[in-house]
């Protein structure tokens, strides 16, 4: 299992720019790696811009700055930058529905 603290983005509805939130904290766990490395493998070898994994926010053990949250959905949003694979974490706040997003992460990084 990888914990990961990284730097967290908020989006209001019909803001044009992210603010900043502080670090968002979260784990991986090895089933969530393995399909993160096999959305990887898929997007090198395909066409696709990006993928989306749902997970389980209770196995994530999210913690989001104060004052943020809950969240009403998360998802990792897998990507290729330079053919390697990277994730960040996004989300859409219960109370009004901002983004909620964190800094990418690369996929070889993750123990």
């Amino acid at each position: 299992m990888s914990t990961l603290t990284i730097e967290g983005w908020c989006k209001g509805n019909g803001e044009q720019k992210s603010t900043p939130i502080e670090d968002i904290h979260f784990d991986i766990e090895g089933a969530v790696h393995t399909r993160l490395e096999e959305a990887e493998k898929r997007l090198q070898q395909s066409q696709e811009k990006e993928a989306y994994l749902d997970v389980d926010m209770a196995s994530l053990n999210l913690k989001l700055p104060e004052g943020y949250g809950p969240l009403s959905d998360c998802q990792l949003r897998v990507y290729l930058h330079e053919d390697r694979g990277q994730f960040h974490l996004v989300g859409h706040q219960a109370s009004d529905g901002s983004l909620i997003y964190s800094n990418a992460v690369l996929i070889a990084q993750l123990s």
